[in-house]
């Protein structure tokens, strides 16, 4: 019976963060000085903290509900959603480095050294997908004329992730602060 409880509640908390973390991907705003189709959003928080309070798999669910309710309400202009897989991707790249390290160091250090980790992973992994993946796929798919992708990467997304993971870090941490208690009787309970 607890187990069967424990995952009921599960469920609605990856669902209650996942609609939080949706409208959170819809207030997004760009940053000056970097190409328009790369926004700032906070949706990546949610994910996060269910990450660390339920596991890797709960963060890359809430990463996952939100892209597809994104998609569904929003769309793209192909049909193709490159632009919600790439976000799918960038959260990902951005909670598991701190949710493995915060698991093996479960102190504020931890979160900041693994908020750290997961900023360079993803800046770094995102420029390397965008090369090897969602750049192509952007240029197939909106018949874009032909750019210079190096510098696109170079010059626009691998400094603008780590610009968003730094961000992020600060969000992170400050909500850590405020909800560090509540974070801690969570993860007792679900990560047994």
């Amino acid at each position: 019976m607890v187990k069967q409880n424990l995952k009921l509640r599960s469920f609605v908390a990856i669902a209650m963060l996942s609609s939080i973390s949706f409208i959170l991907m819809l207030l997004n705003f760009p940053l000056p000085g970097f190409p328009l189709f790369l926004q700032i959003d906070f949706s990546d928080v949610p994910a996060l903290i269910a990450a660390i309070t339920m596991g890797p798999m709960a963060g890359i669910l809430v990463e996952l509900f939100k892209n597809i309710l994104d998609w569904i309400f929003s769309g793209t202009p192909t049909g193709v959603p490159v632009g919600h897989m790439a976000n799918f991707m960038t959260g990902i790249l951005f909670i598991l480095p701190v949710y493995y390290i915060y698991k093996k160091i479960p102190t504020i250090k931890g979160l900041s050294t693994g908020l750290i980790v997961g900023t360079v992973v993803m800046a770094v992994g995102m420029s390397i997908l965008n090369y090897v993946a969602f750049l192509p796929m952007y240029s197939y798919f909106l018949g874009m004329e032909s750019f210079d992708m190096k510098e696109t990467i170079v010059m626009g997304i691998l400094p603008f992730n780590m610009v968003k993971g730094i961000i992020l870090m600060i969000v992170a941490v400050l909500l850590f602060r405020t909800m560090r208690v509540w974070i801690e009787n969570q993860r007792a309970q679900y990560l047994l």
